[in-house]
This record gives structure tokens, sequence and C-alpha cells, in this order.
């Protein structure tokens, strides 16, 4: 029993170092956003279903940049038509450390993050209104780690588009789950090798 508890013990602290490691300068993330519930502000209600492939590299402890790209579906709860929304940019996420500015873990095996985003994006009404422009997200958001290289997410995000077209500024609060891969860069390059 006792080598059972010690087991356990070791097992949990070994992976609360590894999740530290994860997000340490020279690794890379990479991931996607499958799921998002679309809480409309300008128009109302709806279902989103969208995926965002991102990429970033850690630049130092707990800071990533990279880019993302955005293809999605939206459909308003009021009748209106399917929305077609797209976006390519850049991102940048902030992983707070445990017990930073009074923020703790709910969990040992995760990590709150900030995540924002600029690029250039919009969305197409099927027989109506569209917008291009400038895309822009900001908002908080959870990683939860089932391996040491792997974490399920969720995203609270404002989004926007503001530019040219029939719309002047479309926005959205969405709800975001998906998952991320963290590799150091020696698991990285290795990938990379393997790939080509």
């Amino acid at each position: 029993m006792k080598k059972l508890i010690l087991t356990g013990i070791f097992a949990v602290a070994g992976l609360t170092t590894t999740v530290n490691a994860q997000i340490q300068q020279g690794n890379w993330l990479v991931g996607s956003s499958l799921v998002s519930s679309n809480f409309g502000l300008n128009t109302g209600g709806g279902y989103n279903i969208s995926v965002q492939p991102k990429g970033a590299y850690f630049i130092k402890d707990n800071v990533a940049v990279g880019g993302y790209v955005t293809l999605g579906f939206n459909k308003i709860s009021n009748g209106s038509p399917t929305r077609f929304d797209y976006a390519v940019g850049g991102l940048g996420r902030y992983y707070l450390s445990p017990g930073e500015k009074g923020v703790d873990n709910l969990l040992n095996h995760g990590r709150w993050f900030l995540e924002g985003n600029v690029g250039i994006g919009g969305n197409t009404v099927e027989h109506g209104n569209s917008t291009t422009g400038l895309d822009f997200g900001a908002g908080p958001g959870y990683s939860y780690f089932i391996t040491p290289n792997i974490g399920l997410e969720g995203l609270v995000k404002y989004n926007g588009v503001t530019g040219f077209g029939n719309e002047g500024l479309t926005s959205t609060i969405t709800f975001n789950v998906g998952f991320s891969i963290y590799l150091p860069t020696s698991k990285a390059k290795q990938a990379i090798r393997d790939a080509k």
C-alpha cells in the first residue's frame, strides 16, 4: 500500500514539473480549436462550427507567439442565413504561473493562459451582407494536460471583424474547445526530420 501511495505522489509531482517544462523558451505549440459556441453581440446567439489550427513558438518561458487560420460556419438562432467565417493572422499567448497575481491553478496539471490575435479576416452571409478587414480577438483559457505533451483546452474569447463591406463591425463571444500538443525543441526537430 505504501508503494502505491508513494508512486502516486511521485507521478503527480512529475506531471507538475512536466507542465512547467512544456511552456519553456524554445518549445513549440501546435493545436486547434475544434468546437465553439457563439453568443452573438450584434445579431443574437447561435452556433458556430469552426476549425482554427494554430502554431506558436515559446520566445521565453510562459510566452508564445505564432499564427492561426480560421474557417467556420455560423448559424444565427433568429432564422438568419448561414454565415461563412475566415481569417489568417498572428497570435500570442501568456501562461500564468502558479500563484501569479493571486491566480492559482484549479488543478496541478493545467495552466491558465491569456490569448490574443490580430489578422485579416471576414465573413460572408449567403444572399446577404459581408465584412472583410481586421480580424481581432482576446480572452482567457485553460489548458488541462491529459499527458505531459497534450493539453485539452477551453477558451472564452471576444472576436471581432471590422473593415470594408456591408457591415462595419461584427463581434461575438465564443467558447472554444480544442487541444494543443507541446513539443520540446528536440522533439519538434525530430518530428520535422521524420516528415521529410
